[in-house]
């Protein structure tokens, strides 16, 4: 009975913690809409594969849009991220030039957006030093991402998985931002960031505070199943990918498991599979994956593929020419991103020099 009192207890906490999170979120998204150029916002991927439908709608979109709206955006390549579940850095390069190709062909500029990597930048990795003297080992033990992405890889838990919460707080406070777009699963992250921002400034800014507390911007895109109707993961080979052409996104979709029932309905509990195609094509046309099920009706699965392949490849289109045209002179591409790390480490180092003063260790 007291283990059930505890859970409880914990998970009203929990609660209580995203109601204010969220309380939070819009009353800065209220004032962000008013005033953009007050706020700078940090996001990022890791480079692990390339990029997919579920980071596009999922984040790729809004930063564009906080981008147009005059916010101060950046993005983080966390290169040195990939190796905190995995044995290999094959392919990464490859893929780090990719993702760059994506957020362009998305309308990422990056006349007005920094894009930069971990492992250019050594003055905000350095911020790692100073930070993890501020959290407990228990804080981190605590960190629900670090416990799934534990479980998930197998392997044993390495010291930069382990203090991956506080890695991403110096992606984010290095340059100051003070704006976090995320899903509800990464508000522990940002909830670390302010923690580590607070404790900073209370142990070392006796001259004024030295980082602001971010606020995370909970974004309401909704979940998105791959085509399996399980999570949209690279591992599962259930994702479209942004850069596939549309002769692969169609055999893909073509190979996606459905059920036996011939009539089209929208019951993502019930017929997860069918729904998972409904709900792309839904995220592609605007319309309502109730209302494109009804249309389908009794046409049965191989209707419903064509209509999702149609859908998509019609919406990527024109990601994919804007995508092919910039892959034409990769040496720009390179540019893009040898300035974007100048920028990065530049700000980094100013940062730091801040922090260093702080502490009393300018010598």
């Amino acid at each position: 009975m007291q283990d059930d009192e505890q859970l409880t207890a914990v998970g009203n906490e929990i609660s209580e913690s995203f109601k204010a999170a969220q309380k939070r979120s819009d009353a800065v998204l209220e004032k962000l809409t008013k005033n953009p150029d007050q706020y700078t916002m940090l996001t990022g991927d890791r480079p692990t594969g390339r990029l997919h439908l579920g980071h596009y709608f999922g984040s790729i979109r809004e930063r564009v849009q906080m981008q147009d709206r005059g916010v101060h955006t950046n993005i983080i390549i966390a290169d040195y991220q990939v190796i905190t579940d995995r044995d290999t850095t094959e392919h990464i390069s490859d893929n780090v030039l990719n993702m760059v190709l994506d957020y362009m062909a998305a309308g990422i500029d990056p006349e007005r957006t920094m894009i930069f990597t971990h492992s250019a930048t050594p003055a905000e990795n350095q911020l790692m030093l100073p930070f993890l003297s501020l959290v407990t080992e228990a804080e981190l033990h605590r960190n629900p991402t670090v416990k799934s992405e534990m479980e998930a890889s197998g392997h044993a838990l390495t010291g930069l998985l382990l203090t991956y919460p506080v890695h991403q707080a110096c992606d984010i406070l290095f340059c100051k931002a003070n704006v976090v777009p995320i899903g509800k699963d990464n508000l522990p992250h940002v909830e670390l960031t302010r923690t580590i921002a607070r404790r900073f400034n209370e142990r070392y800014g006796s001259k004024g505070p030295v980082f602001p507390e971010p606020a995370a911007i909970l974004s309401d895109a909704p979940e998105i199943p791959g085509l399996d109707g399980r999570k949209m993961s690279k591992s599962y080979g259930n994702s479209i990918m942004l850069g596939a052409s549309a002769e692969e996104t169609a055999k893909l979709i073509k190979k996606s498991p459905t059920d036996s029932e011939r009539r089209i309905t929208f019951d993502p509990v019930a017929r997860p599979q069918v729904s998972a195609l409904l709900t792309t094509a839904s995220l592609v046309t605007g319309r309502s994956p109730e209302e494109i099920a009804e249309e389908i009706g009794d046409a049965g699965a191989g209707a419903l593929k064509k209509y999702v392949t149609a859908s998509v490849n019609e919406f990527l289109a024109p990601h994919r020419e804007r995508r092919a045209e910039l892959a034409k002179d990769m040496d720009y591409i390179h540019d893009i991103l040898a300035e974007g790390n100048k920028r990065a480490e530049r700000i980094a180092e100013e940062t730091l020099d801040q922090v260093r003063e702080a502490m009393g260790m300018v010598y």
